[in-house]
């Protein structure tokens, strides 16, 4: 299980530049001294537009507020007209990028093998990709558990070593009015991190869920999940700060358990490090006073100096 706690945003393409700009400045305002970030505990992150990135970069600089962009090339150079690289994101300062989100499979055609290429650009460039998977049609939680765990593997395929944010987004629930039911998410989240958990290449790596997702959800979804992807629910800045607030929550409760793990652990070392050991006998360990003679019947020992008569 990762130690941090994520929130991303996606702007989308909602925001013109100059209202970008301004809800960076009033969400600079309300997080950059919020415990959740300034401590570190959360990991807020932030996907505007291209255009957007670099004024993001600097709106946020000196916070612990980290930028990320809505797609990367499969490439790293060359003639792709209208591409952005991995390599020039990272340049600029991107640490993030949200990779294979269902729009882009729906409206670009992009497949696995498309979004496989572009996750393994972004981690051999330093980029953390957010993987996004989720199943098209509502079927049942063991059924989109197996789904999107099998996306999943597609989407990672022939991809180098490195940690990844895999949102879970059903498709369904994307723009919905309410988030997909918790005992759903619950089965689906559990699925996947147990997938994370399975590979060494993908240590330090979190499951977020996405679709309509809000204040209020992750407070039902404890730590079952790694934290959210907030979409519009986020253009409010206050809502935002409210997400934070339960994601502190959750990260608090993370580190008291780690902390309760721990010490039953060095308890239960302490105690097998103390346990009584059975005695031993060896014929040439001398004891106090005169020797036992182990080879010699006891009838025939004369009476020993000391002894009685």
């Amino acid at each position: 299980m990762p130690a941090q706690v994520a929130v991303g945003v996606s702007l989308k393409m909602y925001f013109g530049h100059r209202d970008a700009l301004e809800w960076f400045a009033r969400v600079r305002e309300r997080v950059r001294e919020h415990p959740a970030v300034s401590s570190g505990a959360v990991e807020l992150f932030v996907i505007p537009t291209y255009p957007q990135l670099l004024p993001a970069v600097e709106a946020f600089a000196g916070t612990r507020v980290r930028i990320g962009a809505q797609d990367v090339a499969a490439a790293d150079t060359g003639a792709f007209t209208g591409e952005v690289s991995a390599a020039e994101l990272a340049e600029i300062g991107v640490e993030f990028a949200e990779i294979g989100h269902a729009e882009r499979r729906r409206l670009f055609h992009e497949t696995d093998a498309d979004t496989a290429a572009k996750a393994a650009a972004a981690l051999r460039n330093g980029i953390t990709p957010v993987l996004c998977v989720g199943e098209s049609d509502r079927v049942t939680g063991a059924d989109a558990a197996a789904a999107t765990v099998a996306q999943l593997e597609r989407d990672l395929e022939d991809t180098p070593a490195g940690r990844i944010i895999v949102a879970y987004e059903p498709v369904w629930a994307i723009g919905a009015p309410e988030p997909a039911p918790v005992a759903h998410i619950v089965e689906v989240a559990r699925g996947l991190r147990a997938a994370l958990d399975a590979d060494p290449s993908r240590e330090g790596s979190c499951v977020i869920y996405g679709g309509s997702a809000g204040p209020g959800l992750l407070t039902e979804l404890g730590d079952t999940v790694d934290g959210l992807f907030l979409g519009r629910f986020a253009h409010d800045p206050g809502n935002l700060v409210a997400v934070l607030d339960e994601a502190l929550v959750l990260s608090e409760a993370r580190d008291e358990a780690l902390v309760l793990s721990e010490a039953r652990d060095e308890a239960s070392a302490l105690a097998a490090s103390r346990s009584p050991q059975s005695p031993r006998l060896h014929p040439d360990v001398e004891t106090v006073g005169n020797p036992l003679r182990l080879d010699v019947p006891m009838q025939s020992r004369g009476p020993a100096e000391g002894d009685g008569a």
